[in-house]
């Protein structure tokens, strides 16, 4: 017979996974086995792929973090990345930045930088690469292009909004929801829409 108490345990690192947050609120009793358990993952991790893992960090066995050599994927103290993430490098991430489920984060050659401080709802999309449309030739026969992609610190996307090659998005900048940003935004300021405009200052 299965111990209870297993069977809790499984189900909470679904919960957690989903969760992360929950992860820094654990009671001593669940924090031991938590402990162990993202060690030993985040370890595999650093093994199989160049990923740099720097202080107490959370990141869900079901995200999905790719980083050759040439694209490595540093992650800094007191962040998170949840379930069914996609994460292809380079990336830099920087303390307590939240990556919710279901983000992708594909960095293209020139890579992705995310702040300190920074939130990305569930469905975000970052794409730091283009492909080339001109007439005349299919489109799997077009160039790609990279530029990269910054958000600087306390920056906030809501769900299922998406960030297109070249844009920075400046500190403290607020993205409403399902927007798309297709260029830079200023600090402080909120925005929406597809493509994303400002409505107002922070």
């Amino acid at each position: 017979m299965t111990n209870p108490s297993l069977k809790y345990r499984e189900q909470h690192k679904k919960r957690l996974s989903y969760m992360p947050w929950l992860y820094w609120k654990l009671k001593p009793k669940q924090k031991e086995w938590a402990l162990q358990w993202q060690k030993e993952y985040q370890e595999y991790l650093e093994d199989m792929e160049v990923v740099e893992i720097n202080g107490d960090c959370f990141i869900s066995p079901e995200a999905k973090l790719f980083a050759e050599p040439g694209r490595k994927i540093v992650i800094n103290d007191g962040s998170y990345i949840a379930a069914d993430c996609v994460l292809h490098g380079p990336i830099t991430i920087g303390e307590q930045v939240s990556i919710n489920h279901h983000c992708t984060l594909e960095a293209g050659n020139q890579g992705i930088t995310i702040g300190d401080f920074s939130r990305l709802a569930a469905y975000c999309h970052l794409y730091s690469f283009n492909h080339g449309f001109d007439s005349g030739r299919l489109i799997k026969d077009q160039p790609t292009t990279s530029q990269g992609i910054i958000l600087e610190e306390d920056v906030w996307l809501g769900a299922h909004v998406g960030v297109t090659d070249g844009v920075i998005i400046g500190s403290g900048a607020v993205v409403g929801m399902q927007s798309v940003v297709t260029s830079a935004v200023d600090a402080n300021t909120i925005v929406v829409g597809n493509p994303a405009k400002k409505i107002k200052h922070r």
